[in-house]
């Protein structure tokens, strides 16, 4: 399971704890609303914040396999154009 996936799993569930416990608490129904709503903005933020930290870091894998497979091309280039040479100086 990757660290992504378990860090999502743990905010969720504490998200839920935390809305649990308000809703349990004693407190005015007003403020309990309050309390739940700045809870959920702020598991909002939390997950938006995840979410764009995960889609920088898949951007980044994409970047450097793009870079490792333009490496690659220039290298295979490079030998072509060798053995190509050495072909036509073997025929000459």
């Amino acid at each position: 399971m990757s660290s992504s996936k378990i860090i999502t799993g743990l905010l969720i569930g504490a998200a839920a704890g935390a809305v649990l416990g308000i809703l349990f608490a004693p407190d005015k129904g007003a403020d309990t609303r309050k309390k739940i709503s700045k809870k959920s903005a702020d598991l909002t933020d939390t997950l938006k914040s995840k979410f764009n930290d995960l889609i920088d870091s898949i951007s980044e894998e994409i970047e450097n396999a793009k870079n490792a497979a333009d490496d690659a091309l220039a290298e295979g280039n490079e030998k072509a154009a060798t053995v190509q040479s050495s072909i036509k100086h073997s025929l000459s």
